[in-house]
Formats: structure tokens, sequence, C-alpha cells
């Protein structure tokens, strides 16, 4: 019997004996000992099997009777009785102070145990009925909340579910809708397709025949200053002879006087052959076309402006050359100063041709003035009624030109401080615009797929660009002369002679829509940009590529040489200004806009550059 003061063990805990046998040639290196034979213990040769030996062991038993029966070695078996059955019986007998109860379970017990009558499947485990009740409440708890959990995630398993089928639902008729729209686009597009197919032949024709008309134009212009000059010379002519004649007859008569007056008609006929000298001479005159009467038509306005006389000749031309010969290096800028200019992206910036200030426009419908390099807010004006796209300086830095989305070019006069002309015409809006440098023609592009030249002081179009098969997105004027440089969603460069509106040369090469393109200071090169990142360098007098250097994939919205001709600044939509050194193809990026850059400058002497972003913010590199 276990002693009281021990710990009980576990109840899940049953321990039982199992038949094992050492066979003789055990592998391992264990030496068994041979364990000597009691005297007490000693079997007879008739006792050699395990039914004589439990028999031997009865006997000698005190208080158990004889086994009535042998027990074969078949029919003996070990039960697996659990110790805590007896242990608690025992342990309880015990604490009660019950021996002879404790020796008669005992006796029977044993006894049973080995006759084999004991089932120790209905024994079974006898625990304590305080922790088993605990245990059972700890588990029953446990499924509880196991319960719980199901539940509440079987119940937002539903809503989601419910949800699920909303949204699948709501997504299938949105796909219907799209399909359907899908559909119906692809229908119209075909209708248009078909619809533009059949208008192609009326346009080549139409195209050829403007052509043709601006030819016969040109022509019949020529002969007829030619015609008027003869005719001119004619009368002239006829004036002189009638008015030969009309000497000689008064010769004549005065011839038949007196002798006294001999010598007075002499001087006559002098005076009148003097005159004949002076008459031919006037004849035989050049052509003036400012005396020609039918040089002012109707369609001229007594306040048009002259276009000044295009010498071509550029004074920077000798100073700069295309490319250096020995290289150039990318000047290393840094960010200096950060400006919050606008509220919405900045779409332009434009230097002051003598100060060192800019402007910016911007999609809030304002432009602002800034001084360099502090970045101070000077000036701002209001009047445009939809965003600004661009902006360009006077040449005696008085005045300002922007142009927006309501499809109209504005003329602002610092002095006054407000607008003083509106040029209304385009038919849709406007991108950007540029100063002739006289000073006295302004041109812009939009995108109606033209340019025009405005008068400013009659107020007034003096010649439509038309040539463009899509949106002109740029328009500059080549310093010291009348020649325009347009580019345009059609992936083309144009020159154009704005006196006569005719267009002089076209530059391909861009397989993107063109987006910008500008002048060097020495008007020798033209640097453009595409909306694939693509930037080229062209030299105008040859009209061909001389450098091409890929920035992309990210759209490049606007070009700008420094001042030496050698570095181009490109606003890219990746949020970077790239710098490229036109000598060695190298680009550097520099990062700071949040967005894209929309707009690059820079000042007269290259020192600072400026760029605007959609960002709203206008960085001053140094």
């Amino acid at each position: 019997m276990a002693d009281t003061g021990a710990p009980e063990e576990p109840r899940d805990c049953l321990y039982y004996l199992e038949k094992v046998s050492i066979p003789e040639d055990s592998e391992d290196d264990y030496e068994f000992e041979e364990v000597p034979i009691d005297d007490e213990w000693s079997l007879t040769e008739g006792e050699e099997d395990l039914g004589a030996v439990i028999k031997a062991l009865c006997d000698r038993t005190d208080g158990i009777g004889a086994v009535s029966e042998s027990i074969t070695p078949a029919q003996q078996h070990i039960c697996q009785i659990p110790e805590v059955v007896d242990d608690f019986v025992r342990n309880f007998l015990v604490r009660m102070g019950m021996h002879e109860t404790l020796d008669c379970f005992q006796t029977e017990w044993y006894e049973m145990v080995y006759k084999g009558q004991l089932n120790t499947e209905q024994v079974g485990i006898v625990p304590d009925a305080y922790t088993q009740n605990q245990l059972l409440d700890s588990e029953l708890q446990n499924v509880q909340r196991e319960r719980d959990d199901y539940r509440e995630a079987a119940f937002k398993a539903g809503e989601a579910l419910v949800r699920l089928r909303k949204e699948r639902d709501f997504h299938r008729l949105h796909h219907k809708r799209v399909a359907q729209e899908k559909n119906r686009l692809i229908e119209d597009l075909k209708r248009l397709k078909k619809h533009y197919t059949s208008y192609e032949p009326a346009m080549r024709m139409l195209t050829n025949k403007y052509q043709a008309a601006l030819k016969q134009k040109m022509l019949v212009s020529l002969e007829r200053d030619r015609a008027l000059g003869q005719l001119q010379s004619l009368e002239v002519s006829l004036r002189n002879t009638a008015a030969r004649e009309a000497g000689r007859l008064s010769a004549g008569l005065h011839s038949a006087s007196r002798e006294a007056s001999l010598l007075q008609g002499q001087s006559r006929l002098k005076g009148s052959a003097g005159g004949d000298t002076g008459s031919q001479a006037e004849a035989n005159a050049p052509y003036d076309s400012s005396r020609d009467p039918t040089k002012t038509s109707l369609s001229r306005h007594p306040k048009d402006s002259e276009f000044p006389a295009d010498t071509r000749i550029d004074p920077h031309l000798a100073q700069v050359k295309l490319l250096p010969a020995d290289g150039s290096k990318i000047l290393l800028f840094h960010l200096t100063s950060s400006v919050k200019a606008h509220s919405l992206p900045v779409s332009c910036l434009a230097l002051h041709p003598q100060k060192l200030m800019a402007a910016s426009t911007s999609d809030d419908h304002l432009w602002k003035m800034w001084g360099l390099p502090a970045g101070e807010e000077l000036m701002t004006g209001e009047g445009h009624s939809d965003w600004l796209s661009g902006c360009s300086f006077h040449p005696d830095g008085s005045r300002l030109a922007t142009t927006g989305g309501d499809a109209t070019v504005k003329v602002w006069d610092f002095s006054l401080g407000r607008c003083v002309l509106t040029l209304e015409g385009h038919g849709h809006a406007t991108w950007g615009c540029s100063f002739h440098f006289c000073g006295d023609f302004l041109a812009s592009c939009s995108m109606d797929n033209t340019c025009k030249v405005w008068d400013l002081h009659s107020q007034r179009c003096r010649n439509t660009l038309r040539g463009h098969t899509d949106s002109v997105n740029s328009v500059c004027f080549l310093p010291f002369s009348n020649t325009l440089l347009t580019c345009s969603a059609d992936k083309t460069l144009a020159l154009w002679d704005a006196r006569t509106g005719l267009r002089a040369q076209t530059f391909f090469g861009h397989l993107h829509s063109c987006n910008h393109a500008t002048f060097s200071s020495a008007g020798n090169a033209v640097a453009s940009c595409d909306s694939y990142g693509e930037v080229k360098l062209w030299d105008i007098r040859k009209a061909t590529v001389v450098v091409t250097v890929c920035t992309g994939p990210h759209p490049s919205n606007q070009v700008a040489f420094n001042p030496s001709g050698w570095t181009l600044a490109v606003a890219s939509n990746d949020g970077s200004v790239k710098l490229v050194d036109l000598a060695s193809s190298q680009v550097t990026s520099l990062m700071g806009h949040e967005d894209g850059v929309q707009s690059v400058i820079f000042d007269h002497k290259g020192e600072y550059l400026l760029s605007g972003g959609s960002d709203g913010m206008i960085h001053i590199w140094s």
C-alpha cells in the first residue's frame, strides 16, 4: 500500500507490465549476473513450470486459501489494473482508520487478481470529484468560448459573403455597361474612320487647290506690280510727249512774229529743251513701291506695321558654334531655393529680357512676376477665364503676353497694371506665344492646328499659318529675323515666313508628338523634344539632325538652351530636370519636384536655372 504522505501519480498515466524476453544471442554488451537460488525458494524438479511456482507461492501466503484450480501458462495473464484505483481505496481506508476492512479488501482484491476474476474495464478511474469538476468546468468554458468565436466568425463570414455578392452584382452590371459602351465606341470609330476616308480625296484636292491658288496669287501679284510699273511709265511718257508737242507749237507761232522777239523765242526754245530733259529723266526713273497707288488695298489697315528688313544677320553667330570642338562639361547645379508659386500646376516660365525677373503662368488662371534669385513675388495678374498655358515678354520688358484655355491672347502693361489688349481669333485653346524682336508683332499657336501673327498697332491678325495637321504646341521667332519656328503633334517642325504666311522648311524625324522647340541664342540650331522623351538637335542650315538623346520613356515637356548653346535643360514628366551635354550626349538629372516638370529656363548668364512643375513649385538651381 502506498504511503499517504507520498504525492499521487497522475490519473491519466496507467502503468502495466508487458511481456519482455531477452534472447540469448543479444547483441548488447551488457553482462548479466547469475542470481543465486535461496534454499527457501528452491524448486523441485516437478515445479519447474509457472503453474507449480504460483501454487507454491499461494500455499506459503498467510491468510490466503489454497487455490482450487491450477492456472496453466496459457490461461495466465498479467492484468492491466490502474494503480490509482487501489491507491485511492487504500488511502481512503487508512485515513478513515478502517484497518480490518483494509485487510479484507487486500485479501479479496489480490485473490480476484490472481484468479483472473477482476474485470479491469469496469473499474475505470476513481478521480477526485472536485478536481474533475474543475477540469470539466474549464473544458466547458473553453468549448463555449470556441463556440462564440466560431459563431462570430460565421456571422462575419456571412456579412462578407453578402457584401461580396453585392460587389459581384455591381461589377457584373458595370462590366455589361462598359462592354456596351465599348461596342458603341467601336461602331462609332468604324463609322468615323469610314467618314474620314471619304474626306481624304476632298482634303487632298483642296490642299492642291490651295497650293495652286497661293502660287497663282503670287504670280498675279508679281504680274500686277510689273504691269502697274509699266503703266505708270507709259503715262509719264505720254505726259512728256504732250508737253513737248505743245512747246514746239508755241515756238512756231512766236517765230512768225516780230524779229525783235527772236531772242525771246530762242530762249523759250532753250527752256523747252531743258524741260524735255527733266521729263525724260523722270520717265526713266526706277519703280518706287511707296508711290504705287494700288499698293494700299482694301485689306490693308491704316495702322498696320511694317515688317523690318530680314537681313538674317545674327551678331552672336560668329561667337557661338553649334558644338564645341573640345567638348564641354555639364555644370553642377544644386537647389538654392524653392517657392510655392501657385496652388495648381505651373505651366510656363519666361525670363525678362533685361532684368533678373521671371514670369510664371498656372492652371489657377493667374500669372505672377518673381524677383531672382530670392524668389520674391512682385506682381500678380488675373483676367483669363480658363487655365493659362504660356507667356512671353515684350523685347523692351514693359509688357507681357499670355495664352490660355479660353482661346485668347492677352497683352498686359506693367506700368498700368492691367490688360491693355485681348486678341481673339483662334478656334481652340492657345498653347504659347512669342514676340517679334521689333516688338510690333506677336505670334501665337493653338490647338486648332494654326498659328497667327498679330499686329499690335492695328490689333488684328496679319497672317494665319496653316499646314500642320494636328495641334501646334509651340511657336518661336528666330532671333533678328522674320522667320517663325513651330512644332506640332503631327511629329513635325516647320519654319515659316511671318510676312507671307508661307512655310519655308519642314523637319521630319520625331516618331511621337512634338511638345516644344526653340532656337539657340546664336540662331543656327534648333532643339526639340517629344512625348516619349526624345530630344533632338537640328542644324537649321542643313535641316538635319545633329544629336539625338533619349531621356524617356516619360514625356519631355519643354527644352531650353543655356546661353553658351552647349547644354540643354529638359523638363521631364518624371519630376526631374534633365541636363544634356550636346558634345558627349551625357545626361544628368536634377531631382526636387514631387510631380512632372512643365517648364525650364536659364537666366541671361547661365548662372541660374528655373524649373516649374505640376506641384505648383518653382525651384531655383544655381
